[in-house]
């Protein structure tokens, strides 16, 4: 008796059928991976512009006070994308006596917006910092949270 090998024409077809939905679901998991990654680091380039625009901030105080302050971002430093920011300094706590020297906290809100195809999508920071209560603030009713 003669044993036979190879495969025949209909298993050939089912192999070939199974293969190609196999390569099909990969191609479309890894099209959605690299949109997601792409999605990401637009992201994660947000946040590090947040962070950095968010110390510049903190560190100047001459901000004016219950005003919002915008800006965009040099497209060299947002990776090409079309990118900027929008902030307000708030009195988020005033001290008990409100006398020039005493320490009221300013609560700092920073909205970092950029482009992502037609779509524009935000990320928000929130800071806080001490600065001591002037003249002008009782005067001017900046005392007020």
């Amino acid at each position: 008796m003669k044993s036979e090998r190879g495969l025949t024409l209909l298993e050939m077809i089912v192999a070939t059928t199974i293969l190609a939905i196999a390569i099909v679901g990969l191609m479309s998991g890894l099209a959605s991976t690299t949109r997601n990654a792409a999605r990401l680091q637009d992201y994660d380039r947000a946040v590090q512009l947040g962070r950095l625009r968010m110390n510049e901030l903190l560190l100047d105080r001459r901000l004016p006070r219950n005003a919002p302050i915008q800006g965009v971002f040099d497209p060299s430093q947002a990776g090409g994308m079309e990118a900027g920011w929008r902030a307000k300094v708030t009195q988020f706590e005033a001290p008990p006596q409100m006398t020039p020297g005493a320490t009221a906290i300013d609560r700092l809100e920073l909205e970092v917006w950029w482009r992502s195809g037609l779509n524009t999508r935000t990320y928000t920071l929130d800071a806080y910092r001490p600065r001591p209560v002037t003249a002008e603030d009782i005067a001017g009713g900046d005392g007020k949270p």
